[in-house]
């Protein structure tokens, strides 16, 4: 009777315990068991899971997250955070294009909701006498909404300037030509090109590349899942749906096809 008894307590504690864990959606689309209490993207628990979601509107530290991976200092110029995807496949370009004597490296990458947010709202302050709309397109000529930011899926970075005219001469012009060239090898694409071929949103930017293997997927996966309910909790979230960040921003882009 007692064995019985320890038998039936033993498969209680094991059910549960497994109903206590739920399946969440991880950054790959899988289906990931995880603890109930980890599923907050902030987390202080390290190489935590999230929900595809989360990511591709920031909501994540990438810190814990097994996907993410600090860009060697080599390669930087401050500390920063890259899909480890993208940063193996950056590392080999740049280890090829030092061979023909051309330095680059990345200014900007992995950038959460709060991180954009800062420069968001930085900017936002700036301005007193224009409209809303009038400020959000002031701003979005070069920085995005936060949770319409590529920088938010770590496939997204700049390299050696923010300064377009330093890519037109020099140093500056040898690497962007190199870039032109040999990018795509590698699964790199400059997104924002110029609009003269009726591309819609941020103006040119001749130093932001995209690592397009990931990139696809996940503008997919957000023009399937976000709406402009979940474009929310900063300043001038409100004009989001009237300028089209979604259509005119988000999806405004170049696909070197």
């Amino acid at each position: 009777m007692k064995m019985n008894l320890l038998i039936i307590i033993a498969f209680a504690i094991f059910f549960n315990c497994k109903n206590e864990r739920g399946n969440f959606v991880g950054v790959d689309g899988t289906q990931n068991k995880i603890n109930q209490k980890q599923k907050s993207p902030y987390s202080e628990t390290k190489k935590d899971t999230i929900s595809l979601k989360d990511l591709v509107i920031g909501k994540v530290n990438y810190e814990n997250q097994t996907i993410f991976e600090k860009v060697p200092s080599e390669y930087s110029v401050k500390s920063m955070y890259l899909n480890k995807e993208a940063l193996s496949s950056f590392i080999k370009m740049a280890k090829d294009a030092k061979k023909v004597g051309i330095s680059i490296k990345i200014i900007s990458g992995a950038r959460n909701f709060d991180y954009q947010k800062g420069i968001w709202e930085r900017k936002w302050n700036t301005y007193s006498n224009k409209d809303s709309i009038q400020i959000a397109k002031s701003i979005l000529k070069f920085s995005s909404m936060p949770m319409t930011s590529r920088h938010h899926w770590g496939t997204d970075m700049d390299l050696n300037s923010l300064d377009n005219h330093y890519f037109t001469s020099g140093a500056g012009l040898k690497m962007y030509n190199w870039m032109q060239k040999n990018a795509s090898k590698y699964g790199f694409c400059q997104v924002y090109t110029d609009k003269k071929d009726g591309r819609t949103g941020y103006e040119m930017e001749k130093w932001h590349w995209s690592y397009m293997p990931l990139a696809k997927k996940y503008l997919d996966f957000y023009n399937k899942n976000v709406t402009y309910k979940d474009i929310k909790g900063f300043k001038g979230s409100n004009t989001a749906k009237r300028i089209g960040s979604i259509e005119n921003y988000v999806n405004g882009i170049h696909h070197c096809d």
